[in-house]
């Protein structure tokens, strides 16, 4: 994390010393896209026809303290004897680390397809009740998780353009799926006792949802030069259980974007990010069973050792702001990073609340011989980058 940090503050103050060379017309990406386009938004721009597009994302996440719907929780308060509703233990922060790589390509002035898979790795520190901190001489333990999660396929076919070459509005229709390729079997094997390393871990904690899910979505961009703007609606359906009788609540998503450039090579981006998510539907079958989360092994009937294995404490609504700068170090190489901070947050039941959430991206465009910017490139660039 400190690693990262630093390499986004070196990148900040190569932006800032940067010296001014010229003006922009049509953004420091591809005119094609419209120009600027933001990085964190899936099926944002669209790259030149006969184009590649790669793109290598980390991202980190903090979540820290407990809330109930819109209301802060002390989880110190939730911990006790499970008979007289309290849990034997209570989630007290989470990491999330994620890489996110990307392609895609152009196929023709319309039709674009992309693939994008993730590897995470999650970390969530746990509070004991008294008798477990007895039991096991520790206050608690960090859960652990980490592998390849699910895999978004995605295409993008555009409905309008007012322009085929450098357009000032566009729209255009998002269609993917998400690939179960996430674990939906990772086991609690950091817990200090053994019987209890063998139980799967809680729902958020695995790594996919174990569906196909459908995702659709809306998406439209302006621009008068230097300013880019646009709009961006999202739904992610879960259609059926997984191979575990469970399955996640259906995702909407709406973003706004306005991003301005600075000068030739930088850009300075606001965003507003809402979320909302349904609640887990149905109960995985090891917890029916009893064989994992909850406080009596073998008794799926006994009450939910944590929170987190209650299905009905997933889901809500999320607004963020997103703050970012684009740098263009080469021509068709962007370096992005990007800061969100929440300003809402109304959760389904006890969930951990997102404090911030960092990310810092690189993005290159790939003409191929068939792309109109090929012959330029192989000339020498120009100062734009087109």
């Amino acid at each position: 994390m400190k690693r990262l940090m630093s390499f986004v503050v070196l990148v900040a103050a190569a932006c800032v010393l940067q010296p001014m060379q010229a003006q922009a017309y049509m953004g420091i990406c591809c005119a094609k896209c419209g120009g600027n386009m933001p990085m964190n938004i899936p099926g944002g721009g669209v790259p030149e026809t006969h184009e590649f597009r790669f793109k290598v994302q980390p991202m980190y996440m903090r979540m820290d303290g407990l809330r109930d719907g819109t209301s802060r929780v002390d989880g110190n308060d939730l911990l006790g004897m499970p008979a007289i509703g309290k849990f034997m233990a209570v989630q007290e922060n989470m990491d999330m680390d994620m890489l996110n790589v990307a392609m895609g390509y152009s196929l023709t002035n319309d039709i674009f397809v992309g693939l994008m898979g993730m590897y995470q790795v999650n970390r969530m520190d746990m509070l004991f009740n008294s008798m477990m901190h007895i039991n096991t001489g520790m206050p608690g333990y960090t859960m652990e998780s980490d592998g390849l999660a699910d895999t978004m396929l995605m295409g993008k076919y555009l409905l309008y353009a007012d322009d085929p070459l450098v357009p000032t509005n566009q729209m255009s229709l998002f269609v993917g799926a998400s690939l179960p390729t996430g674990s939906i079997d990772e086991r609690n094997t950091t817990h200090p006792m053994a019987p209890r390393q063998k139980e799967l871990l809680p729902y958020g904690m695995q790594l996919g949802s174990g569906t196909v899910d459908p995702i659709f979505g809306l998406l439209y961009q302006g621009s008068s030069s230097p300013l880019w703007w646009g709009l961006n609606a999202m739904y992610t359906g879960r259609w059926y259980d997984n191979d575990r009788d469970y399955r996640f609540g259906d995702k909407y998503r709406v973003d706004v974007y306005v991003m301005y450039q600075l000068r030739y090579d930088l850009v300075a981006e606001a965003q507003l990010n809402y979320e909302w998510g349904g609640r887990i539907r149905g109960e995985a079958d090891e917890s029916r069973t009893g064989a994992s989360g909850h406080a009596v092994q073998g008794n799926g009937g006994s009450p939910f050792m944590t929170p987190l294995w209650n299905p009905v404490n997933y889901g809500g609504s999320n607004l963020f702001a997103t703050f970012g700068l684009q740098w263009q170090p080469l021509p068709l190489h962007i370096i992005n990073a990007q800061v969100g901070l929440p300003l809402y947050r109304d959760l389904n039941g006890l969930q951990l609340e997102t404090d911030w959430r960092v990310s810092l991206t690189w993005y290159v465009e790939i003409p191929t011989k068939k792309s109109i910017r090929h012959a330029a490139h192989q000339s020498g660039p120009s100062k734009l980058g087109f």
